[in-house]
């Protein structure tokens, strides 16, 4: 299994993050994508990563927009000047309308930022999106996004919304901890729509724990239980589906 989406450097695992690392490997996480939400903190994803042997995305999150570098190209790219271990995508970055840490505006101008400096490199892209929709699709169109590559992360969204980021933009969504979820229908109905082949798992660690560990603090080694989920979702059986979603995985960060 490969969990494409997780925050193992947060301070909610520094008490214990070798035992929680020992566990995904107990499990069957073969590898952990450490996601970075701001400057910083995706320097502590990069220190993680190089000293644990993980991957590892370099980005800023909508909320953290209103705190971005004012040239986001010169920061990171003095960043991966200095990084000897590569970041395997750029991103978290996207829109958040439901909280609305930062600015709209400011939200759209980052992320533009961030698509034009994954464009020059060719590198792919981990999305957020939440109450934003229609704005982050008219965002992608407007800046020409085709031929790049990326995961819409944790997607919880309609089986319409669902085709139009995989037959679109030929997106990957990120599926984690939230499809075990009793409220979370529409989901599962959005999963299916897209089938095994476009969809990666994820478990958003140290957030979104799935039933039955919903309420506690999320780790890697919980993937199993959204393996479960989605096998009997999708009418497969876990060979199959790890296999495929790993496959989709080591595509999308050329692992």
């Amino acid at each position: 299994m490969i969990d494409t989406h997780a925050h193992v450097h947060d301070p909610a695992f520094e008490n214990d993050r070798e035992a929680v690392l020992g566990r995904a490997k107990e499990a069957g996480v073969e590898t952990i994508v450490t996601v970075g939400c701001d400057f910083h903190d995706s320097e502590r994803a990069f220190a993680l990563a190089e000293l644990a042997g993980l991957a590892w995305t370099l980005g800023i999150h909508p909320h953290e927009a209103k705190d971005a570098p004012p040239s986001i190209a010169e920061a990171f790219g003095g960043l991966l000047e200095r990084v000897p271990l590569p970041p395997r995508a750029i991103g978290e970055t996207g829109l958040d309308f439901y909280y609305d840490h930062s600015p709209r505006d400011v939200q759209v101008r980052v992320l533009e930022a961030q698509l034009a400096f994954a464009r020059e490199r060719d590198m792919p892209l981990v999305f957020h999106q939440r109450d934003a929709f229609e704005t982050f699709v008219e965002t992608l169109r407007a800046n020409k996004f085709d031929g790049m590559r990326g995961i819409v992360h944790c997607f919880t969204g309609t089986p319409s919304e669902a085709r139009t980021l995989v037959n679109e933009f030929g997106f990957y969504l990120g599926i984690g901890g939230v499809v075990t979820f009793k409220t979370a229908q529409t989901l599962r109905e959005a999963v299916r729509s897209v089938g095994l082949e476009r969809i990666v798992l994820e478990t958003d660690a140290p957030y979104l724990a799935p039933v039955p560990e919903r309420g506690n603090r999320n780790e890697p080694s919980f993937l199993t239980y959204t393996v479960d989920r989605l096998c009997e979702l999708l009418v497969c059986d876990r060979v199959e589906l790890i296999a495929t979603t790993s496959r989709n995985a080591r595509e999308i960060f050329s692992l």
